[in-house]
């Protein structure tokens, strides 16, 4: 005999895999390792006390920018054209390669930079209700403009100075392209493989589970879900999900647009509230493709947004994706189960 003694498997104490039917892909979950002292980089407090105008901000109302352009007295949302794209619509083509090891192909799009408010010293979750209804609402104009040509346009935020963002003034970026990049083409692979096994929209399908068995959800509205997704890389990581079947955003109705103000402002107030401080993050939506793909049938996919907040144990101490996260697979300090104990012990009134 061996003398060892049956171990019951418990997730906070066990290193395990899940599953990301999103990505085909899994996630190594190590939730003791939160128990090691850390030694390593402590990232400055995100500053506080933003001016709600600066004459040197370039994204200020009736300041210039970089390229020497003036900004409208804007009062709402304001959309211009990204000073530096990285996309541009008139790109010459690299031409055809048959060598496998080096092949190029055309990369033509628009990027554009969309400013949610004309105050500096505002987040999405200080925003009334009806102004991130107009964020939305832009939003949805833009995928509908930009989707008539392009087959994917991406919508995305990247919120604090820890997430890469150099300009405190509520911001987002929207990149249309002539290809559909990595990240969709994959989730678009996987929700197709998915669909056409079970007859159903996986995204669809995972909501309605989640909602019943209420282990991972954060907040939740009679149209919308946020959960951490049992399969969350990030240690604060959520998944926005409609609960009716929504191929993309700008297939949302009224009530719907509404709604997704109010879960937002909940859910961002929320991550304000877990360690006192604006959250950073990066965050983007995912619907169905456009372009040549509006004629397609698009069944398989559901309206999505992903958060990836960079935060791990608090205000200074971020997780790192490096080493085994970059060379073998990522890994993760804590399970989704223990960071929806720790939500639930923070509300969702604003911070002032």
């Amino acid at each position: 005999m061996s003398g060892k003694q049956d171990v019951s498997f418990d997730p906070k104490e066990h290193q395990h895999l899940r599953y990301n039917p999103l990505r085909d892909s899994w996630v190594l979950v190590s939730a003791h390792r939160m128990k090691r002292p850390w030694a390593g980089q402590v990232e400055r407090p995100p500053e506080e006390h933003i001016p709600r105008y600066d004459p040197n901000n370039p994204l200020c109302p009736g300041n210039k920018r970089a390229n020497g352009k003036g900004n409208p007295d804007y009062d709402s949302t304001f959309v211009f054209e990204n000073d530096f794209p990285a996309l541009q619509p008139d790109a010459p083509d690299p031409g055809s390669d048959q060598d496998p090891l080096f092949q190029s192909k055309a990369a033509r799009g628009v990027c554009k930079v969309m400013c949610f408010h004309p105050w500096s010293d505002v987040t999405l979750p200080l925003m009334k209700k009806e102004e991130v209804v107009n964020v939305i609402d832009k939003w949805a104009e833009l995928v509908e403009e930009l989707g008539t040509i392009y087959p994917w346009v991406q919508i995305f935020e990247n919120k604090g100075a820890m997430m890469g963002c150099s300009n405190p003034h509520p911001h987002c970026q929207v990149w249309a392209s002539n290809f559909l990049p990595n990240e969709p083409a994959l989730s678009d692979r996987c929700q197709r493989a998915y669909y056409e096994k079970h007859g159903e929209p996986m995204l669809l399908q995972y909501a309605k589970r989640e909602a019943e068995k209420k282990e991972r959800v954060v907040v939740e509205s009679s149209d919308w879900l946020a959960v951490v997704p049992y399969w969350a890389t990030w240690p604060y990581q959520t998944l926005l999900l409609p609960r009716r079947h929504v191929l993309r955003i700008s297939d949302l109705t009224t009530e719907e647009r509404e709604g997704l103000a109010a879960i937002m402002k909940r859910l961002l107030t929320k991550y304000d509230n877990l360690f006192e401080v604006s959250f950073p993050y990066s965050m983007g939506w995912h619907g169905a493709p456009t372009g040549p793909y509006l004629k397609e049938d698009n069944s398989h996919w559901q309206l999505h947004a992903h958060y990836y907040p960079p935060l791990l144990r608090s205000a200074t101490v971020k997780k790192f994706m490096v080493g085994y996260e970059m060379l073998a697979q990522e890994q993760r300090d804590l399970t989704p189960e223990q960071v929806i104990h720790l939500c639930t012990c923070f509300h969702t009134e604003q911070r002032t």
